[in-house]
């Protein structure tokens, strides 16, 4: 029988009861592990986070913490391959694969960079000027970040089971604060390996990172208001997590990443023949097929100037035409399989929704040429483009989640500013423009609505990551739809997980308590 994928719970590795959840190979159909977390004591890791994971963090300063987080990036980078070659089973191609674990070791080194260069001496952040309170001035205040005496609890999404569990580790470590990571079972057994390379470091104290495999039922009864959760995942299960009394009634601060609509605009600059021309046409073939199309930040809704849609869908047909669809590792592949052949039926029905109002420009939903596979057996699916009028309302309301955009045209700014609104909040927006006048209009009309916007151009497009790449120094996060919620963003990640706290004394006692020499303040 395959066996459990085991948890990290208070200090030793133990696996669930029962038969669990089957996860299988997305290639090859075969299982790879069960998930299940019956009978573990969920208690128990909330109250060793508590009570051991969080007094060994609160008693370092930055500087240490900063050293662990890059100690634990390091450890990862050397056992990356590892890591590669699970991805591998859920379906990801090599390139896949470094942008989760590469992405992920990645963001946390630059966690620690900016936490050593960023941070203070010592473990509390003193914000911004004193202020003067009276008169005389013998009565001051002054804002303080200390870390929270909670723990966080990070939910994460099956299609960065590395990435996704760092970028809300890392901060959380910064901050001070323990870290209960719950992944996705699709890919938990990645993220099980994650942690297990980080804990044989031996780079963290006993309790800073704990791990559940499996569901978590009942443990946000156990949450309180020092604790913290951080989600990633679909927009109804945030809402739902949202709505739970310890959000509601115990102010557990809550954070959520969602599914988003996102888009590309095409600027009316940008014809056949230019740079930008071929930017964006790249950029949409690669958001498209990375990690099969499942990235919170692909895009979904390509906007395009009228007279240009059908150049834009005859380049875009071509490229995917050019695309290899099969087992990852198999020679000439470029795009791999969906993590299951649940989540494939479920883009397929997406899709088929999508059609009431859109029409396929390119591919078959219902079959796919594969390379070094079973086509039924793993969860292949091809590349797919829509085509829909400015009148069409599923693109902005269904989430195909994989590799499937839908092109539509626009006629002049203020119907393009109309179509993004649609989306109710979108994680990224792209302008793909070499045109100031039209990027300025166009990004000042839908900030609100975005959380990120890249202005792709010529002169940018070298050292561009690209529309779906977040960046750790930046927001990552969005409104409406999109969650609501930020993640990442430098330091105000480390913030978050932090309380602020204003500080009333006379001046002489607000030094003594802050232990900070006027020349430093």
């Amino acid at each position: 029988m395959t066996e459990v994928l085991p948890s990290y719970i208070a200090g030793s590795w133990q696996t669930g009861q029962g038969e669990g959840t089957t996860v299988a190979d997305a290639v090859t159909g075969d299982p790879v592990v069960r998930v299940t977390s019956d009978g573990l004591d969920l208690a128990a890791a909330v109250d060793h986070a508590r009570s051991v994971g969080g007094p060994a963090l609160r008693g370092l300063d930055f500087a240490t913490r900063a050293g662990m987080v890059k100690a634990l990036a390091l450890a990862l980078s050397e056992r990356k391959q590892e890591l590669y070659d699970l991805s591998a089973r859920a379906g990801s191609t090599r390139a896949d694969s470094k942008v989760d674990v590469d992405g992920g070791f990645g963001t946390a080194l630059v966690y620690s960079s900016m936490g050593r260069k960023g941070l203070p001496a010592g473990n509390v952040v003193v914000e911004g000027p004193v202020e003067q309170l009276g008169k005389e001035g013998t009565f001051v205040g002054q804002h303080v970040l200390t870390s929270r005496r909670g723990l966080a609890l990070q939910i994460n999404a099956y299609n960065f089971p590395v990435w996704g569990m760092l970028e809300k580790l890392a901060p959380a470590l910064l901050a001070g604060v323990p870290t209960i990571a719950k992944p996705a079972t699709q890919t938990s057994y990645v993220a099980e390996h994650a942690v297990r390379i980080i804990l044989e470091a031996g780079v963290l104290p006993e309790g800073a990172l704990q791990l559940v495999s499996g569901a978590i039922p009942g443990m946000l009864d156990l949450l309180h208001g020092q604790d913290l959760v951080g989600f990633t995942g679909s927009a109804q299960t945030a809402a739902k997590l949202r709505g739970h009394p310890a959000v509601t009634e115990r102010s557990v601060r809550f954070t959520a990443e969602a599914d988003s609509l996102n888009c590309s605009v095409l600027g009316p600059d940008a014809v056949s023949g230019t740079p930008e021309f071929d930017l964006y046409v790249g950029g949409l073939v690669a958001e498209m097929t990375s990690k099969a199309g499942q990235k919170c930040t692909a895009i979904r809704r390509a906007f395009v100037p009228r007279g240009v849609i059908d150049e834009v869908t005859e380049a875009v047909s071509a490229k995917l035409a050019e695309v290899v669809v099969g087992a990852p590792g198999a020679e000439g592949v470029t795009m791999g399989a969906l993590v299951g052949t649940d989540q494939r039926a479920d883009v397929r029905r997406s899709v088929e929704a999508l059609q009431a109002d859109s029409r396929l420009a390119f591919g078959d939903p219902t079959k796919v040429d594969v390379v070094g596979a079973d086509p039924e057996k793993g969860a292949f699916l091809g590349p797919l483009l829509l085509r829909a009028e400015v009148d069409a309302r599923t693109p902005h309301e269904v989430e195909a989640f994989g590799p499937v955009s839908t092109l539509m045209p626009y006629d002049d700014r203020a119907q393009l500013v109309d179509l993004v609104a649609r989306g109710h909040g979108s994680l990224a927006g792209s302008v793909v423009t070499h045109d100031p006048d039209f990027a300025r209009g166009v990004v000042l009309d839908t900030a609100a609505l975005h959380g990120r916007i890249l202005v792709l151009d010529r002169d940018d497009a070298a050292e561009s990551t690209g529309h779906g790449i977040p960046m750790p120094q930046l927001v990552h996060g969005g409104p409406g739809r999109a969650g609501g919620g930020e993640e990442e963003g430098g330091l105000r990640a480390v913030y978050h997980h932090m309380q602020r706290t204003a500080i009333q004394a006379g001046p002489a006692m607000l030094e003594s308590i802050l232990q900070v020499a006027d020349d430093e303040k």
